[in-house]
């Protein structure tokens, strides 16, 4: 019997959910979100903080090996005391399945960055703070999450300050849609996102009148009410094609005149989660995060979930199975 249950157990790993942590006010809120998020999935928690490597650039005497076993010690005792006051946060502690979520502190060597983006390799989900300890105080986004959303290789959550509260289920999903086919996996990452929460999924298409430089070409009222119910009806068409007939969650179509970006910051306002793909249609080279994608990471009022265009050979390239759909 014992035997059957091992080989049960080694059958069905659990996901696993990659949270950044480190001395900045927006380290805790992304664990406070992290560890709602593992708790809602069933998935285990790696809460990963890195400490510098190199210092013996700037201060030779650190290469002494006894500062750096110290230096690793206190990120670690660090660390730590974050999760476990985390853990006791009201907001976590209500959150159905938190005393299950199991939790590993991975203290690493090296830039946090590149260090998170390693360790998010096979995760279901990558988690930062907004705003890190960065050595540019003016940038809205600090460089580690910039980072992450841009070359994490599964999707990626970017909390904002104030926001993480967020997770109380029962808000909206806000999900940016166009033709591009990458975008009918965002938007079934959206839906299972939704269902986690226990939200409505609002979906909006934007779309952009012509311009011209006379009055002479502007087009008929008639004219642009067609372009508006095109765009609706393209999105409507996206949204039967990848949720089917009978969606999971209540699913509302926006459509609205105007850049994408700015209208994805303007309707997730009160949000719980912003959900928006990693490129945009455009190719221009070095491209790494689409132009709607940069302006909602920096600017969103929520939560953002960054899709990544899926890898074939990587094992969490399709999106997530909708939560309480499993047999």
């Amino acid at each position: 019997m014992d035997s059957e249950d091992a080989q049960e157990g080694t059958a069905v790993a659990r996901p696993r959910v990659v949270a950044g942590v480190d001395g900045s006010p927006g380290a805790r809120e992304a664990l406070v979100w992290a560890f709602a998020a593992a708790a809602r999935r069933g998935a285990g928690l790696d809460v990963v903080s890195a400490f510098p490597s190199d210092l013996s650039w700037n201060a030779p005497s650190l290469v002494d090996p006894q500062r750096i076993a110290a230096l690793r010690a206190g990120t670690e005792a660090r660390a730590r005391e974050l999760v476990a006051a985390v853990r006791a946060d009201p907001v976590v502690s209500a959150v159905d399945g938190i005393d299950d979520v199991p939790c590993e502190v991975r203290v690493v060597p090296g830039a946090p960055a590149e260090q998170l983006v390693q360790m998010a390799e096979g995760a279901a989900l990558l988690v930062v703070g907004s705003r890190g300890r960065g050595l540019v105080r003016s940038t809205l986004l600090g460089s580690v999450a910039l980072h992450c959303a841009a070359h994490a290789p599964c999707p990626v959550v970017v909390v904002h300050p104030g926001t993480a509260a967020s997770t109380t289920p029962g808000r909206r999903v806000v999900v940016g849609l166009d033709p591009a086919e990458a975008s009918r996996v965002v938007l079934a990452h959206a839906a299972a996102a939704a269902e986690e929460l226990g939200a409505e999924l609002e979906v909006v298409a934007a779309y952009h009148l012509p311009h011209y430089w006379t009055d002479l070409y502007v087009a008929l009222d008639q004219a642009l009410a067609e372009i508006r119910a095109s765009a609706d009806g393209r999105a409507r068409h996206q949204v039967d094609e990848v949720l089917g007939a009978e969606p999971p969650v209540p699913v509302r179509v926006v459509t609205e005149e105007g850049p994408a970006g700015g209208l994805l910051v303007h309707r997730a306002a009160g949000a719980a989660l912003l959900v928006i793909g990693s490129r945009s249609r455009n190719r221009l080279p070095g491209m790494v995060l689409g132009s709607v994608a940069l302006h909602g990471v920096v600017h969103a009022p929520c939560p953002v979930l960054v899709v990544h265009p899926p890898r074939r050979t990587h094992r969490h390239a399709e999106p997530p199975a909708l939560a309480g759909s499993g047999g």
